[in-house]
């Protein structure tokens, strides 16, 4: 049976004494995160969470990677919500969910009183305390099935209610085995976790560890704010492997984090999210030579990724593909009136089918119908990305099908003015929003160079009707909760000032 719980245990047998995963506070090994996670999950079998969710209102840390494992045993499926969310969206989340049992801090327990949670919380000083229960574990053990709910993680709805992803245990098993397999992924690499617990990007540094007994080391959020210490903790800590945001790894090379220190440990680095300027990514090549770059790409509603490319070695040139499929998947491409398309360099909506789609929201089959849709006897999620096959046989992506605008009677891709700012010499990165109601372009850059200048070296590129109205230096971007550009306070801060 393709259950993580399974994975999780023939690991144990495997590599018991070895280290399973490390913060900066304390470490266990593979048995103790197991005899952890037994503890946790029978107080959770007490608590009744068979097929429900368990809300884990936790920083990411080994101990809440511990209460991740008990969920399982207790029979739920997890749900990180990160602390920092406002208490107006956190109720959202939990009257989507039902939930009625949640772990955490004492802090949080309190905050729960105050916004009027009237449910079961269990506080993490003594989740551990509880004495295991063989015969409970076991007895959940027997109902399981494979296509259990193994997580919901919650993005944002474009009707401002957040929606819930939800994966099973298949589809995390089917797609970490390919992942690990075709990424060369194996016991004896150290993963350096980027990624909060809410973020699907973390569902791979948990599970590729899970299924091949890597090391995990969780890398403290604070660290992103702060380039030498990061860097520090990446030697000290022998990290080979990352699999991070597009954000994260921007956030190394805009700072110069490699003038001080380079981490030469690095085999393999796997970036995702947003499109990678190829300017940082040569900043990371140049530093790290030899080490593997790997580009991916894929929605949370497919399961993390659908499909990767390998770069060769020596700088990126030109335009960055997002590949082929993993196996086990099927990505095609539509039009607007949902006909395949086949021919090479034809733009068209990124389709996906296969193993590993999520079951689809939680409590929310309206916008499930909306988004998983069954042509020719096959459920298929349209993932609202634009690409082409180039004539290399590889995919490549153009952006978001709402970030394609129409400005002046003119089709624009967003993506595209954002790349010709990045061209110019002394931009760092650069992000395009369009203002509808005005119909004004508006293009935010980081680097050095004068807006005029900017403006200047766009129109050599591009016709005029595709230069942003506005050009605007930035000293940094705001990100998401998920390491994006939040380009919805970008939009807002235009609004204020216009």
């Amino acid at each position: 049976m393709r259950t993580i719980l399974e994975e999780f245990e023939k690991t144990v047998e495997r590599f018991p004494g070895r280290t399973a995963v490390a913060d900066q506070e304390s470490s266990y090994s593979w048995k103790e995160l197991r005899d952890l996670a037994e503890r946790a999950g029978s107080a959770l079998a007490k608590a009744g969470c068979l097929r429900k969710p368990v809300v884990i209102l936790l920083e990411k840390s080994a101990k809440a990677l511990a209460v991740l494992y008990g969920v399982l045993y207790g029979g739920g499926f997890y749900v990180f919500i990160d602390k920092a969310q406002p208490d107006q969206r956190l109720c959202k989340i939990m009257r989507r969910l039902s939930a009625d049992l949640v772990v955490c801090d004492r802090e949080q327990k309190e905050r729960l009183a105050a916004i009027g949670f009237k449910g079961t919380v269990l506080d993490i000083g003594t989740i551990f305390d509880t004495e295991t229960d063989g015969k409970a574990l076991a007895g959940i053990r027997e109902q399981a099935e494979e296509e259990d709910p193994l997580y919901a993680i919650f993005t944002s709805g474009s009707t401002g209610e957040p929606k819930g992803i939800l994966v099973s245990h298949r589809a995390v098993h089917d797609f970490i085995g390919h992942f690990t397999e075709e990424l060369g992924i194996e016991s004896d690499q150290v993963i350096g976790n980027q990624a909060p617990f809410d973020f699907d990007v973390s569902v791979k540094d948990i599970f590729s560890s899970c299924m091949t007994g890597a090391k995990l080391v969780l890398i403290p959020r604070t660290y992103f704010a702060m380039p030498k210490l990061l860097i520090d903790y990446l030697c000290e800590k022998r990290i080979t492997t990352l699999i991070w945001a597009v954000s994260a790894l921007c956030m190394i090379s805009q700072l110069g984090g490699f003038d001080y220190r380079v981490p030469d440990r690095l085999e393999k680095v796997m970036f995702s999210g947003e499109v990678m300027p190829i300017k940082q990514l040569r900043i990371w090549q140049q530093a790290l030579p030899d080490t593997e770059f790997i580009n991916l790409y894929g929605p949370s509603e497919i399961t993390c990724n659908c499909t990767y490319y390998r770069l060769p070695q020596g700088p990126a040139e030109g335009e960055l593909p997002i590949g082929k499929p993993f196996g086990g998947r099927r990505v095609f491409l539509v039009d607007e009136n949902g006909k395949h398309i086949r021919s090479k360099d034809q733009r068209g909506e990124i389709c996906v089918s296969g193993e590993s789609l999520a079951k689809g929201y939680y409590n929310d089959p309206e916008r499930t119908a909306q988004s998983f849709v069954t042509i020719d006897g096959s459920r298929i999620y349209k993932t609202g990305d634009m690409g082409y096959f180039g004539t290399d046989g590889l995919l490549y992506f153009t952006g978001r099908r709402d970030f394609q605008i129409k400005h002046m009677g003119h089709r624009i891709e967003l993506g595209e003015l954002e790349g010709a700012i990045e061209d110019v010499e002394g931009v760092k990165r650069a992000c395009c929003i369009f203002d509808k109601d005005r119909s004004l372009i508006y293009g935010f850059y980081q680097g050095s160079p004068a807006e005029a200048d900017v403006r200047r070296e766009m129109k050599k590129e591009l016709p005029s009707y595709m230069v942003p109205n506005r050009l605007r230096r930035v000293s940094g971007f705001k990100l998401t909760a998920h390491g994006k550009i939040d380009r919805n306070a970008l939009f807002w801060t235009v609004r204020g000032k216009d």
